[in-house]
């Protein structure tokens, strides 16, 4: 799939779009960070390029990826999430970043929600997502989505674990579904003061 060809998906608050050359900057500061350091990082600049270049590729030799996720109020980015399987790995994988800034606003569930609603919609059966076991922030937003922790399923490097995501039949017209939507209603809620730690 080229890129012209990616969908655009909305959501109460955000627009998922094709990745473009003018967004790398934030990636590039994101994964410089410490906010990256269960994602590889902090990176390099050459290894920043390199990882955005993939992000962008992705979409021509899988036909899914990563979207950029974008503020529909203000436009600006705020993160990425979709679709992930670089070679060698065991399965399609639901991933997510949001920059340091912004994290703590319930973007990476809507975004995460979104995406997974898109490719179970366009013929995935299921999904994992790939988890830094210290990465107690993805593993309560895998949680939340409700995934599940699958010991049994390959992993990539054996220094991860997998949550594995209910299916398209166990999301359909749920509990589960009706929860996650109530959760990112009351995140877009404008008299809402996220209290405690951040969580994204």
């Amino acid at each position: 799939m080229s890129r012209a060809d990616i969908p655009e998906l909305e959501t109460r608050r955000l627009r998922l779009t094709a990745p473009e050359p003018s967004d790398y900057p934030d990636f590039k500061a994101t994964f410089a960070s410490y906010r990256s350091r269960f994602m590889g990082g902090p990176l390099n600049a050459y290894e920043a390029w390199m990882l955005y270049a993939a992000e962008i590729g992705h979409w021509d030799i899988r036909g899914f990826g990563m979207w950029m996720i974008h503020d529909k109020a203000e436009g600006r980015t705020l993160g990425m999430a979709g679709g992930w399987q670089p070679a060698g790995w065991p399965a399609r994988e639901l991933a997510w970043i949001i920059w340091p800034d912004v994290a703590g606003r319930g973007y990476a569930l809507e975004a995460t929600h979104a995406a997974r609603r898109y490719f179970y919609a366009n013929g995935w059966d299921g999904a994992v997502s790939y988890v830094d076991p210290k990465n107690l922030d993805s593993i309560r937003l895998c949680e939340r989505l409700g995934a599940k922790r699958d010991p049994e399923a390959p992993t990539i490097d054996g220094s991860d674990v997998v949550y594995r995501h209910p299916g398209p039949a166990e999301l359909a017209d749920t509990r589960l579904s009706w929860a996650i939507d109530r959760e990112i209603a009351h995140y877009a809620d404008p008299k809402l003061t996220p209290e405690g730690v951040l969580v994204d």
